[in-house]
């Protein structure tokens, strides 16, 4: 997802009065629709005045004028000494709400009454949020908090908050802004994987660290870590028998596998170009190998065309949430040859992979899946949950 700046001019129609009023507001003051009847009477009674030379009828104009004037001045002196300050966003993954906390302090030693806050977050976002203040207390500090839903992934960044006055008649309304930065964080969702065979046998064959050229056969090497229940792919060479034999259900031993050093490194090929729903399922797919990975104790990096290689739990969904697809490569070049699990939707790329290595392939009508035996992976299926397939078997 791109990374959102917001637009000054956000839903806004384009008419010659709309546009004049909003420069009067902003700039100024501009009449609220009692500000124009009153203004309109005031200018009827003036004129009548001075037809008929009438007392009362210039006392009448007199006085609506003063009052025009007294409400077009309050509300810009009104909002004059309020400063708005805001704390840092924490970051949140797609699908939570966003905790917007802002602070607006009135410096002054009388009270601000009815003022009008809206927050100008990206149009991307959403719409701008907005909230009516009864009272301000002399130097007192009222806190807005609130709470917004995401939906995707990204780094959203917006810096203006405007503040809205007609205190105390209501005649004028008077805006202002204020530059108060703000950046959101929204990292992509994290399936919870209970297990993941691709992960799972990463550096079981052709540890390149290790065993050079030959072929590692760490399914029946390794010291025995614990035993577990069967799961559906396990290979049948991991089973315990006398365990199984024992508890009358299949056991599967765990090894502890030594890599020799070698790396886990999860990589999206970000600089291709992708169908938008598809990557955004890869993006999915990779903050949860990776964060797998982790929970698993294991040495794990991130390598995408924008950052190179990332790893930290932080960095790297920060790095995912701000990934696009077709995004231009990074000075650190291609991916390192070394074994890696590779997310693409690229299908010539699958067999350019350095050995060892798995993929994840997402086809669609103009790239299919190559037959290839040296390397194995997972054709994802639009129609069969993203969780699910990750859990599964190689293909």
């Amino acid at each position: 997802m791109t990374v959102a700046e917001p637009i000054a001019a956000r839903s806004k129609k384009t008419g010659i009065p709309h546009r004049i009023a909003n420069w009067l507001e902003t700039h100024w003051v501009a009449p609220a629709y009692a500000g124009w009847l009153l203004l309109t009477l005031a200018i009827f009674f003036f004129a009548a005045a001075t037809n008929t030379m009438a007392g009362w009828l210039y006392v009448i104009s007199g006085v609506s004028f003063a009052l025009l004037g007294t409400a077009a001045v309050l509300p810009v002196r009104s909002l004059q000494d309020l400063q708005v300050q805001r704390t840092p966003i924490e970051p949140v993954s797609a699908g939570e709400d966003l905790t917007l906390d802002l602070a607006i302090a009135n410096q002054t030693a009388k009270p601000k009454t009815l003022v009008q806050v809206e927050d100008l977050i990206p149009f991307v976002l959403g719409k701008p949020v907005r909230c009516a203040i009864e009272e301000i207390p002399p130097h007192g500090i009222h806190h807005w908090v609130y709470y917004y839903p995401t939906q995707r992934r990204g780094i959203y960044r917006w810096h203006e908050v405007q503040l809205r006055s007609a205190t105390p008649l209501g005649l004028f309304w008077c805006r202002r802004s204020r530059q108060v930065p703000a950046m959101a964080l929204v990292y992509p969702q994290v399936l919870p994987l209970s297990h993941c065979p691709l992960v799972d046998r990463m550096g079981q064959e052709d540890s390149l660290l290790v065993h050079s050229d030959r072929r590692a056969e760490m399914a029946t090497e390794g010291i025995t870590r614990t035993v577990r229940p069967y799961r559906y792919g396990d290979p049948t060479r991991l089973i315990h028998w006398r365990s199984s034999a024992r508890f009358g259900e299949l056991r599967v031993r765990e090894l502890e596998v030594s890599t020799g050093g070698q790396e886990v490194i999860i990589a999206l090929d970000s600089g291709s170009s992708w169908n938008l729903e598809d990557f955004e399922a890869a993006v999915i797919a990779a903050a949860s190998l990776y964060c797998y990975a982790e929970r698993s104790q294991l040495n794990v990096r991130l390598w995408t065309a924008g950052t190179g290689l990332v790893h930290g739990n932080n960095r790297v969904l920060e790095a995912l949430a701000a990934t696009q697809a077709s995004e231009e490569q990074a000075s650190v070049g291609e991916p390192p040859f070394l074994p890696l699990i590779w997310l693409t939707q690229n299908s010539a790329s699958l067999n350019q992979l350095p050995r060892g290595s798995r993929w994840v392939f997402w086809p669609s009508e103009s790239q299919k899946a190559p037959v290839n035996q040296d390397f194995r992976g997972l054709e994802i299926q639009a129609d069969k949950p993203l969780q699910l397939q990750l859990q599964s078997s190689e293909g």
